[in-house]
């Protein structure tokens, strides 16, 4: 791991002290954070939050390990929480998440704010399958085909910055899982064909949701010769699909519905629409973070849930609803977490707030300015989306 000083630590008044190496004189290394148990950063996390008093807010990701989300000022998916974010008057926003979360924060926030992450190792590996070179060689591609004006094209907020820069300049929006649908019709009233980035199964289950087959579909594999679709196969396609996943959702296998359905009499599946088509259709309700959670809350005592998601998730659910008497359990035995996500620990938030206090910004995210307005741009245009067509089966 690369060492990354923070200058003057003894400054951070007040805070318990860290062992050191005499560094550049006064200085303090991540390592010496990350050494330490987890449990041992509470008391010092609280601290620092006091200190920095409103001038930082915390952001925790559903996703996120309970470790460090039970300090966040606000919970949600990746867009609610870069929005609500924007809406604070904190100067620092740590966003405890991942890395596209934190470039869609930057592109929202007011131009005082500062976006920090904690990690810098916290990546979406959904988000680095379309890398900007290879989605510009792919546009390059089917212009040269089919020629661009009638395909628009859709990424997904779980991409960077410059794809949904890329969508913006070239008459697209960004949708997230429970508007993807409106995004989709939105699109379609502007043009023939959709380029959709990065996840394949959002895309294929969309368009299905809307009654497109999936012979009218294709999947764009960016390391093969244009995509690896014959040219007549895409021509005939409504729908361009990036050869990207969730690492966390494909897990999720149709098997699993079938021995809920055998073990679990009764039980209810739902899955996010990141799950494969095949998980989708065997599944009893599909939808966003957000919808699930609500699918569970609006239900009746006795109400029992497998649940096609992100295990941290799952568990919190499981011990929010079972004083309701309300079982919630994981579709996969084996669990599934987002490794990624869970790389933010105690140690490195303590790290990133004493920092602060210690007047030093770490880890700070920030989006060029010409990266920033196209982006901006696609997500403006989202707002054009009506929220109400989630994919979703009512149970």
């Amino acid at each position: 791991m690369n060492g990354i000083l923070v200058d003057d630590a003894e400054a951070v008044a007040g805070l318990p002290a860290i062992e050191t190496a005499p560094i550049e004189g006064q200085a303090c290394l991540l390592e010496n954070y990350l050494s330490q148990p987890d449990h041992t950063m509470d008391a010092r996390i609280a601290a620092a939050r006091a200190k920095l008093g409103k001038e930082a807010v915390v952001l925790g990701h559903h996703y996120q390990r309970d470790e460090v989300i039970q300090f966040a000022d606000f919970t949600g998916d990746s867009y609610k929480l870069s929005k609500i974010a924007a809406e604070t008057d904190a100067r620092y926003i740590l966003f405890c998440g991942v890395h596209f979360m934190a470039e869609s924060a930057d592109v929202l926030a007011k131009p005082w704010q500062q976006v920090i992450l904690p990690d810098l190792n916290a990546g979406c590996s959904m988000a680095d399958m379309a890398e900007i070179g290879q989605v510009e060689d792919c546009w390059d591609a089917l212009g040269a085909s089919l020629g661009t004006d009638g395909i628009v094209p859709l990424t997904y907020m779980n991409s960077a910055a410059d794809i949904k820069a890329f969508c913006g300049e070239r008459g697209g929006l960004v949708c997230t899982s429970s508007n993807a649908r409106g995004a989709f019709e939105w699109a379609f009233a502007r043009g023939n064909k959709i380029l959709f980035l990065p996840d394949q199964h959002l895309g294929r289950n969309t368009a299905f949701s809307m009654g497109i087959p999936l012979n009218e579909m294709v999947v764009w594999d960016p390391y093969m010769i244009n995509g690896g679709v014959a040219p007549d196969r895409l021509k005939a396609a409504k729908v361009i699909l990036w050869k990207g996943h969730c690492s966390v959702h494909q897990r999720f296998l149709p098997e699993h519905v079938d021995r809920v359905r055998r073990d679990e009499p009764g039980m209810q599946v739902i899955v996010h629409p990141e799950c494969r088509w095949e998980v989708c259709q065997k599944a009893d309700a599909l939808g966003s973070t957000e919808r699930l959670i609500e699918l569970i809350e609006k239900s009746p005592e006795g109400s029992s849930f497998a649940v096609g998601t992100e295990i941290h998730l799952v568990n919190r659910l499981a011990a929010r609803f079972a004083p309701l008497g309300k079982r919630v359990i994981t579709l996969d035995d084996s669990g599934c977490l987002c490794t990624t996500m869970y790389r933010i620990s105690p140690a490195h938030l303590a790290w990133a707030l004493e920092s602060l206090v210690a007047g030093k910004v770490v880890n700070q995210i920030k989006v060029s300015e010409q990266t920033k307005h196209w982006a901006k741009v696609a997500l403006d245009r989202m707002l054009e989306v009506p929220t109400a067509h989630a994919i979703q089966r009512p149970i």
